[in-house]
């Protein structure tokens, strides 16, 4: 039995994955409403950061680990000492936790990032710009994700106002050079305890206001060198910091070829989403065989590109109900791979992904066979959000 810290959609998609290797799911959820506490059977109710829930969550467990990185490292320290196998241990998960931690110790081991520095006071931004016409990007060192907690600032005034602001609220700081690139990618692998590590494809990940909207695996138009040095660079760190369970390292493609580490992230990520259908063992199974210590699961794609499509709540919620949008979207797309997450509608909340595979005899680097799929993907999941398809098309013509 393997118990997840956090009852969200990352928890409710392991849990699938867990019924397969014979295993039970126990989540620590906030609510029965949680997606993961609305189908595993073993549920305690509680907050991450409560010890006496982590303790209750954690009797039994093979092995304890994470929906979400938000677990004080000192509560899993507490964890370890009375015998809990945690995995990914603290020792690693800080380094998705803390930002600035992060930096320091990716460029200790000569990993690239970015040039940046921590903020203690506004006036260490001008310190920092000194010399540099570069763009600046203010993030808060714990807790960001989906593009909160991040400034791109328009110019030195708004990143001085920008530090001050998130320095008042209590929040650490740090500042980064803008990079100049040309997408972001992302590394996604598995680490077991026993050291075997295993890569997928590398990812192309598409933002839309800090929010990943779309993946086309594997990245298109990517040099075999690049592809190498992601993949090589991501199981580098993994093993360096201890990582067990799946590791995704966002990085930047840069104008010139480079690669830049944006975030890490230990746990199972939007990123690999695709692999639930497009690969021979998705990220939810690897992760649960690494935790377990299994031997690791074949990595290698099934069709030439894979495109998922996140399905975001929509300004105005449809009045069509969820279940009669899927019905129609099977009828017009019976290739469409549907993953709900059992969320109410909001704007912009991720409520669910829809995965989409191109025909066997493409390629990646065929232009026109990645704009197919990735257009059919879009289309999926914009019906699913809108109740509208984005081509016009109407079933009552």
């Amino acid at each position: 039995m393997v118990t997840m810290i956090g009852g969200g959609q990352l928890a409710r998609m392991t849990h699938q994955a867990a019924i397969a290797l014979g295993q039970t799911l126990r989540v620590l959820a906030v609510t029965p409403e949680d997606p993961a506490a609305q189908v595993t059977p073993d549920v305690v109710l509680g907050a991450h950061d409560d010890l006496d829930a982590l303790r209750r969550a954690a009797v039994g467990a093979d092995a304890l680990t994470f929906d979400h990185e938000h677990v004080p490292t000192e509560m899993l320290e507490k964890l370890i000492a009375e015998g809990v196998n945690v995995a990914p241990p603290p020792t690693a998960l800080i380094h998705a936790q803390d930002k600035l931690v992060m930096r320091r110790r990716l460029a200790a081991l000569g990993a690239p990032v970015p040039r940046f520095a921590a903020v203690t006071s506004p006036g260490d931004v001008d310190d920092f710009a000194a010399g540099s016409d570069t763009a600046l990007v203010l993030k808060i060192v714990r807790g960001g994700y989906d593009g909160r907690g991040v400034t791109l600032a328009r110019d030195i005034v708004h990143a001085r106002e920008a530090a001050a602001e998130y320095l008042a609220s209590g929040a650490d700081v740090l500042v980064e050079e803008k990079v100049e690139m040309r997408r972001e990618l992302a590394a996604l692998v598995a680490r077991s305890p026993f050291g075997q590590g295993a890569a997928w494809p590398v990812v192309q990940t598409v933002q839309r206001d800090g929010i990943c909207v779309e993946v086309i695996a594997p990245a298109p138009d990517l040099a075999d060198d690049v592809a190498g040095a992601a993949g090589g660079l991501a199981l580098r760190l993994a093993e360096e910091l201890g990582v067990v369970g799946v590791l995704a390292v966002e990085l930047f493609e840069t104008t010139d070829g480079g690669l830049l580490v944006n975030e890490l992230a230990m746990r199972p990520h939007n990123s690999g989403h695709w692999s639930m259908d497009g690969a021979r063992t998705s990220q939810f199974e690897q992760h649960l065989r690494a935790v377990l210590d299994y031997p690791l699961g074949e990595t290698s794609p099934i069709a030439p590109v894979t495109v998922m499509a996140n399905v975001l709540g929509a300004q105005e919620t449809p009045t069509m109900s969820m279940d009669e949008r899927v019905h129609h979207l099977f009828g017009r797309m019976p290739e469409a791979k549907v993953h709900l997450y059992g969320k109410g509608e909001r704007p912009g909340r991720k409520i669910g992904h829809v995965n989409v595979l191109g025909a066997a005899w493409g390629s990646p680097d065929d232009a026109a066979y990645v704009a197919e799929v990735r257009e059919r993907a879009t289309r999926a999941a914009h019906w699913l959000s809108h109740a509208e398809w984005t081509d016009g098309w109407s079933g009552h013509r």
